[in-house]
């Protein structure tokens, strides 16, 4: 084909905004029909539930999945989702990378063209289907389990800037406390990350030479991993969990259960994110019309262990901090 005949096909199928007919059964398994689910971190338990459950409900419809992680940078999102649409993948299932710096053009440009695919963290602007939890509910549940076993000095050990969920979780904990008497201090928000080694190097920095009278005596945690590394950091400086510093973390990945320290955390339901996210992306690559975007929101549980108690010796709020009056969105 002519380079300018090649132009006019494009510059045709871009006005129709024309996408392939589906193929679905036998046929679909013979022509190799793919999907392709793009994470965030490959290190990180989370997504193992939800990549077999996705892998799992694929295969039920006669795909193949495939997995690619981005490791938190926007350019290598980017690539991948553009090598996946050039590879002829027929639809994705994206967890984006949204820090303040991110051109988020490729995801407007997949919509654009009416290419499948579905979110696993909501994009402000993009009218794409979502499944998701809701994250400022699962941190308040956790902030206020706290607030309620007495504890007056809470620090939140945050999650990484490329996620929307770490904001949320943030602001979770904003909410728990201005419906409390508890006075918040915003220098309690420690900028952590995503990764055990986070959770370590923060949890040595930020007790490390602390009285007990200077410091807090619960900590809730972006995620499982971070938890798990500030408790091991809490252990090298000669803090108990709990007794000392009551830890909460969040996900709930299935490590949790073979660990000596069972650690209270909130649930997320990542085998059904998995299978309903590809079950919506199946539907909008086998429909013969445009499906509109549907948002899915699944409830997050606060699941109590060992991890948190009362505090050993109750204390008065700081009076350097602040208390929040209203909710904060």
């Amino acid at each position: 084909m002519r380079d300018s005949t090649r132009d006019r096909v494009r510059a045709a199928i871009d006005a129709l905004n024309y996408r392939r007919a589906p193929v679905s059964g036998a046929a679909a398994v013979r022509q190799g029909r793919c999907l392709a689910l793009v994470i965030k971190e490959i290190d990180n338990p989370y997504y193992g539930e939800i990549i077999s459950a996705a892998r799992a409900q694929a295969q039920l419809k006669g795909y193949t999945l495939l997995v690619v992680s981005s490791e938190g940078e926007y350019d290598a999102e980017r690539r991948a989702v553009d090598l996946l649409q050039a590879k002829d993948v027929d639809g994705l299932i994206v967890t984006p990378v949204l820090d303040e710096h991110a051109d988020l053009s490729h995801l407007f440009e997949l919509k654009r063209r009416n290419f499948p695919f579905v979110l696993l963290e909501e994009v402000r602007g993009v009218q794409a289907s979502l499944v998701d939890v809701d994250n400022v509910e699962g941190s308040r549940v956790a902030v206020a389990h706290l607030i309620d076993q007495g504890h007056v000095r809470i620090a939140h050990f945050a999650g990484p800037s490329y996620s929307t969920h770490s904001m949320q979780r943030v602001d979770g904990v904003h909410r728990a406390c201005s419906a409390s008497r508890l006075i918040f201090n915003a220098d309690d928000v420690v900028p952590a990350g995503a990764h055990l080694d986070d959770g370590y190097r923060c949890g040595l920095e930020y007790f490390r030479g602390r009285s007990a009278s200077n410091r807090p005596t619960a900590v809730t945690c972006y995620n499982d991993l971070v938890a798990l590394g500030l408790c091991r950091a809490l252990a090298e400086l000669g803090l108990r969990v709990p007794e000392d510093v009551s830890v909460v973390g969040f996900d709930d990945i299935g490590l949790l259960g073979y660990l000596p320290l069972p650690l209270t955390t909130v649930r997320i339901p990542k085998s059904e994110m998995g299978r309903i996210a590809t079950q919506m992306l199946v539907h909008q690559i086998e429909s013969s019309e445009i499906v509109p975007p549907r948002k899915v929101f699944l409830d997050a549980q606060l699941v109590v262990r060992g991890s948190t108690a009362a505090p050993s010796h109750p204390a008065a709020p700081s009076r350097s901090g602040r208390r929040l009056s209203k909710e904060v969105r």
